[in-house]
This record gives C-alpha cells, structure tokens and sequence, in this order.
C-alpha cells in the first residue's frame, strides 16, 4: 500500500528506521516519562545515534537531505509512541531549518555538523509572556551594546528548556516601530544572563520539558543573528511555521493511528462472558471505530498533499500548510475522545495507553499557533487578507 505521505524507497527506510525506534525504545519508556514527567533520554539518545538529529540537514553538513515529506513520516512513527519525544523532535528540525537557512549567523558550518552527529539539540524560543501564544509579536527588545546587542525578556513555553544546547529566538530589532520588526537570533546554553525559570507540570507532552526561559541583559553578539534586524517575520512564515506546521500535523496524525489501532485491539480482543460476544459485536462501537479511521486518513491525506506543495511551492502553499496543521489538530482530539468513549471504562485506566493520547492531543489545541488563530488565519487566506 502507497504511504500517503507518498514517500521514495530512500524515505521508506527512514520511516522504519523511526519505526524500529519508537517500538523498541520509546514505547517501553513512555508511561514512565508521561508519569514522572521527565525528559526522554532514552529515545532522543536513540534518534541521536541514528543520525535523525540531522533528518532534514544538508549532505554537504552531514545530514541526510531528506525533505519534508520524509520529516512527516518519521515523527508520525515517533508519536505513535511517544508524543513527547515527537514534540521535542519537531522542535528540533523546526529550528534546525532555521538554522540551516541563515546567511548571517557565525559559526553555521560548526552547528550542522554537530547537530548531523546528533551532539547538538536545539529548539524554539518564541513566545513571550507578553504576548502569549501570538508568537510572531515578540515583546523583548535587541538594544545596541558596541558592536553586539543586548536583550531581556521572559520565553514561555520552551520546548527542551533544560537539554537544549541552542534556542532559536527572537526579539524586536532595535528602535522598532512594531513587534512585526521581529529579529531572529540563536542564545546559546549556559550564556550569562540564560536562566531557566521553572519547571514543567503539564496536562499532556508531559516529558517535552516545556519549561519558561528568562533572559537578563543577555549578549546577542553580531555573530549569533540568524535574520537581518528586523527580518525576522519572512524567517517566520516562510521557514519557521511551515515546517513546524507539517511536523505536529504528523505528530497529531501518529497520536490518531495509535488510538485507532488500540481501540480495534480493544474491541476485538474483549469479550463479554456471558454472551460470548465481543466489543466488536457492537454496532455503536464500530461506528465509532470507523468514524476514527476516516478521520484519520482524511488528515494524512491532506498532509500528505501539503508536503508535496512544500517541495513545489506556489500561492496556495502557505494556505495547505494551515489547513494540514488545523486540520490534524481537531483530528486528534475528536479521534482520541471518540476512543475514551468507545473503550469506556478501560480507556480511563492507564493500561490501553489511550488517556495519555487523550491528554497528549489537547496540548496541540493551544500551541501557538492555536486552532483559534489557525481557523483565523485560514479565514483571513481565504479572503485576502494578511495574516497580521
């Protein structure tokens, strides 16, 4: 059967490859990193040795080269498994990409390399406090300091907060006139002025480490600019957002499969003993059943569709890539919860795994962008208006 990310032999390998990890490594350890809500050592170490940190990475900088496409199929098998893994992993290509797409930061060659070698973790920084989920509208400001600049400012939300050797940011360049006169620049761990500023104890992705990030009279030298000052939007929209967008489109998608196949397992495999009848013997159960599978594959299929307009890119592209994310957002949690209900009271216990997948799918509902503004900017595409 055709993948419906449409994926080449190369990817097919990779997507075992992620396969073969999420079955060996991350589903033995994700109750426990759900439970104790610790980072998932285990399973990112595994990704590390298998060259994953540098998935999307140019051949030149060691990377595999693969496309987004091959992205998407690897973190749908990492989230069958483990969301939290999944989450830090989207993180992780997401600003890698960014990364990669510089022009102006120092060191760029050294970074790819280490991250290729699967030595160098990084992640997002963008949202604020001030400015909540709407991530594009930093409210930390780039103030000159020589020939550097200097910023403060409060990160919420920082995927990897405590493990991450970078953080992708961002910040208004100096004298901005609006928070869209974004820049963006990469902190490094362990930099003066760094500090993590709490912990994490979430409803769901409770081993994503999503912890706030302060930041006092931090150095951002000239070097570790990522944009030009005030260029940060296009770095934004052009990079950031899409390829965060198909990597937790894929990450809701593989929470979807996981519910679809531990609820058919369910159904099939319990028995009522004193009819000798099973679960599937009930009509209700498998309409719901059925009702998961097809919002399931519906959600693939427009994600699929969406990385291939990511490779061939046109007007339409950035209107596919907030439908795919909308998209697999709702259809993870009406498929998690139709699975609650058509598993009853064996869904509230922990032993089916199907209430840490209920849990794990609500967080992408207020991750920003949020299925709020998505449904917004949808709108706002569809209608020809800007998006800010």
């Amino acid at each position: 059967m055709a993948h419906a990310y449409g994926i080449d032999e190369g990817t097919e390998k990779l997507r075992a490859a992620a396969a073969t990890i999420a079955t060996e490594v991350l589903a033995k350890h994700a109750a426990d990193v759900d439970t104790r809500a610790r980072f998932p050592e285990e399973g990112m170490a595994a990704l590390a040795k298998e060259g994953f940190y540098g998935l999307c990475l140019p051949a030149s900088a060691g990377g595999k080269g693969a496309a987004p496409r091959a992205f998407a199929a690897v973190v749908e098998e990492l989230a069958t498994a483990c969301p939290s893994t999944a989450m830090i992993y989207v993180m992780h290509v997401t600003a890698a990409q960014a990364i990669a797409a510089s022009t102006t930061v120092g060191d760029k060659a050294s970074l790819l390399a280490a991250m290729a070698q699967g030595k160098h973790l990084t992640t997002l920084a963008f949202s604020e406090k001030g400015s909540r989920s709407q991530f594009w509208a930093p409210v930390s400001r780039l103030e000159e300091k020589g020939d550097d600049f200097v910023t403060n400012g409060f990160k919420s939300w920082v995927t990897s907060a405590s493990h991450a050797d970078s953080y992708v940011s961002s910040a208004q360049k100096p004298g901005a006139a609006s928070p869209l006169e974004s820049t963006i620049y990469l902190a490094r761990k362990g930099s003066p002025g760094l500090r993590i500023a709490g912990g994490f104890d979430g409803l769901g992705l409770r081993g994503n480490d999503s912890s706030p990030v302060s930041l006092e009279d931090l150095v951002v030298k000239r070097s570790d600019l990522l944009s030009g000052l005030g260029a940060g939007a296009p770095m934004m929209l052009e990079i950031v957002l899409p390829w965060f967008s198909v990597g937790t489109s894929a990450m809701a998608n593989g929470i979807c499969r996981a519910a679809v196949a531990a609820t058919a397992g369910h159904l099939a495999g319990t028995s009522f003993e004193h009819t000798s009848s099973a679960l599937r013997d009930l009509p209700s159960l498998r309409m719901r059943l059925a009702t998961m599978s097809v919002r399931t594959e519906q959600s693939r299929a427009l994600l699929g569709y969406t990385v291939g307009e990511m490779e061939a890119p046109n007007a339409m592209t950035p209107l596919f890539v907030l439908q795919s994310r909308l998209a697999a957002l709702e259809a993870a949690v009406d498929v998690t919860d139709l699975a609650m209900k058509a598993c009853g009271g064996a869904a509230f216990s922990k032993h089916l795994g199907i209430e840490r997948m209920f849990r794990d799918a609500r967080a992408g509902w207020v991750m920003a962008p949020t299925v709020d503004h998505l449904t917004d900017f949808v709108g706002k595409a569809l209608t020809g208006l800007p998006l800010f």
